[in-house]
């Protein structure tokens, strides 16, 4: 794969736990985009938008313990500050200084708080399906806390499910994500390693374990209220419902400036409709 044109080449990015890998598409002098998917997906999410998007100098990560990046070492948590610094080290490696963030998901929610949290270096903010991330009542922070570590110290007797068949795999995954086979088999030839028997998932199964804390949503309306750059919003109709519509439609409200599009669909909607995933996002990127 030549990486220049329309076909992405595989890299590697070396950070002080490892390497995280990706997807380049290098087109020197457009403006620079890093995209972000969603939790337990991998860059080749976002290939079916590709085609739909103008010439951009591309960077789809494979965030920590997804895809072919490297996982956590042993005792280290899969955090949001994990991320941001994951990402920020992405972008360093290759010499931008500014970027803007095409994020789906986890990886929406992750750009929104970069955007927070590093505001000179994020020029702007394409996001699908989420904003902020995922929140707790504050009522039930010790409930989450002992069920966070229960989770944890039970983790290394569970084994890895092993997939005699590809195909099998695929079908899990559109069972999970309702997505088409065409579009799952991507995310799965990218997330599965083979071993004696057949194949496993190569994503961390500490990406499975529930987070010790999260945020209130109060907390979260005042992040995103400290977003400065120009963002443009997609959501899906009907709402997921870890994010309801009162919800996602409050966050927005707490953007200045913010613009939104809705569409009927599933989760994956970049995946699913994109073409017009790319004419309401490819423009803005290009701005």
């Amino acid at each position: 794969m030549t990486g220049v044109g329309t076909t992405p080449r595989e890299i590697r990015l070396p950070v002080a736990w490892g390497e995280l890998a990706g997807l380049r598409l290098e087109r020197p002098g457009r403006p620079r985009v890093v995209a972000l998917h969603g939790w337990l997906d991998n860059a080749a999410s976002f290939l079916p938008l590709l085609p739909y998007l103008p010439d951009l100098d591309l960077l789809l990560l494979d965030l920590p313990g997804h895809g072919h990046s490297t996982h956590l070492p042993p005792g280290a948590e899969y955090d949001q500050a994990i991320h941001l610094h994951a990402t920020l080290d992405a972008v360093d490696a290759l010499g931008w200084e500014r970027f803007a963030l095409l994020g789906h998901s986890m990886g929406a929610s992750i750009a929104a708080l970069l955007a927070v949290a590093a505001p000179p270096r994020v020029e702007r903010l394409a996001l699908i399906e989420t904003l902020g991330p995922l929140v707790e009542a504050p009522e039930q922070t010790a409930v989450r806390l002992r069920q966070a570590v229960a989770a944890a110290r039970a983790l290394p007797d569970k084994p890895l499910r092993v997939f005699p068949d590809l195909d099998l795999a695929v079908r899990a995954r559109m069972q999970a994500s309702r997505l088409d086979e065409i579009h799952a088999r991507l995310l799965v030839e990218r997330g599965t390693r083979a071993v004696p028997g057949g194949h496993v998932w190569r994503s961390d199964q500490r990406l499975t374990l529930p987070s010790p804390t999260r945020l209130t949503e109060a907390q979260v309306l005042d992040l995103l209220a400290a977003i400065a750059c120009p963002l443009r919003l997609l959501y899906a109709d009907p709402a997921q419902p870890y994010f309801t519509d009162p919800v996602r439609r409050a966050r927005l409200a707490a953007v200045p400036g913010a613009e939104l599009a809705v569409l009927s669909g599933g989760h994956h909607l970049h995946m699913d409709q994109a073409a017009r995933v790319g004419e309401w996002l490819g423009g803005f990127l290009a701005a």
